[in-house]
């Protein structure tokens, strides 16, 4: 009996769960389609472009983002209907437990978080790069991307700093090349202006001043009108676009971590938000079915209606956490870590009271 009760909640979790993220996907695009029409018409996208580069890589991305909502949106849906119609009541009085209900419950939620994890940490990464370019080159386009006084450690011991630098010309002010060895700076390259020539692949300097210290302190100094040469920092290394993480498996992701911590990277909390929403999302999935089937298996006089409505509330009110205790994080000394997990942690502690107080 048990194995027909679980085949029956796994079919009706599964089949409401695709069903709603399809429903809502569908309504997501017709909205997103009446905002980006002047933009895919004025900038020349193609159609192919629209359809394949875009939409169907949206479709991946948002259905994957919201996965853990749509599931739990899913499950106080179907289990409510099950309420309504006393197959909840009928499974409990025919000998099944409340905890072992919960049993198929777990197994599809399983197989929608590990479809998800492995979207967030493989799939999706390689599925943004059209996407992202796509967007970057029809919809939010910006020219001449500008940076003011960068600093960043490229190796250990070795930091540079541009004034100012643009992005997309690759061209920076008052640029500077330090080399410090056992705290102690022994060259330091001066540049009134610098500029990646991609032809060469090398970056020319006008008006630089080199300047060397020895170990007895003596100096030496050196400077000319222009001077093409080689770093061992790429252009893209400069300023990454906040956006490039969301184009990296987590195997490059975390590479790339380790080198933005050395580089004493400004932006280092987003990448690390970055990684841990990758986990979070999928395993929030746990923590909303058991708060859906707790509060749904119950009868209330407001029925469904009042269901979805308290099920929305908590998604609100889950989101809401997720963004004061991220801001907190880029803004604060919050913890990166913390800040991504602390919802999930949060609601952990309100699944286990209302799984305590469910019909049993």
């Amino acid at each position: 009996m048990t194995k027909i009760i679980d085949r029956y909640i796994i079919r009706k979790f599964l089949g409401t769960f695709f069903l709603t993220i399809t429903l809502i996907l569908a309504i997501a695009i017709v909205f997103d389609i009446s905002e980006k029409i002047e933009d895919f018409i004025t900038k020349g996208a193609s159609a192919k472009e629209i359809i394949v580069d875009y939409y169907l890589n949206f479709l991946v991305f948002y259905g994957n983002l919201f996965c853990s909502m749509i599931v739990f949106i899913a499950t106080i849906f179907f289990t409510s209907r099950m309420t309504s119609n006393t197959e909840i009541v009928a499974i409990l009085t025919g000998g099944v437990s409340f905890k072992r209900m919960m049993w198929p419950y777990f197994v599809s939620a399983t197989i929608v978080a590990g479809i998800s994890l492995g979207l967030s940490h493989f799939v999706i990464p390689r599925t943004n790069i059209s996407m992202l370019h796509f967007k970057h080159t029809y919809i939010d386009r910006k020219q001449n991307e500008r940076f003011k006084n960068i600093h960043r450690q490229i190796e250990p011991g070795h930091i540079i700093y541009f004034e100012n630098y643009n992005n997309e010309r690759r061209t920076g002010y008052h640029f500077t090349y330090e080399v410090f060895e056992d705290q102690r700076l022994t060259s330091k390259l001066k540049a009134d202006f610098i500029k990646l020539d991609t032809t060469k692949n090398a970056w020319r300097l006008d008006n630089y001043v080199i300047r060397r210290i020895a170990d007895d302190g003596t100096e030496s100094l050196r400077s000319g009108r222009t001077l093409d040469t080689t770093f061992s920092f790429k252009a893209e290394e400069i300023v990454p676009k906040l956006y490039s993480v969301e184009m990296m498996d987590t195997p490059t992701l975390l590479d790339f971590i380790e080198a933005e911590k050395l580089r004493g990277s400004e932006n280092l909390a987003f990448y690390e938000i970055e990684k841990h929403k990758r986990t979070s999302w999928p395993v929030a999935t746990y923590v909303l079915v058991l708060i859906g089937v707790s509060i749904s298996s119950k009868k209330t006089r407001g029925g469904l209606g009042l269901n979805i409505a308290i099920g929305l509330g908590v998604c609100v009110v889950y989101i809401f956490f997720m963004q004061i205790s991220t801001t907190l994080a880029t803004v604060g000394n919050f913890s990166p870590a913390l800040a991504v997990w602390f919802p999930n942690i949060l609601f952990t502690f309100v699944a286990a009271y209302l799984y305590s107080i469910a019909p049993k």
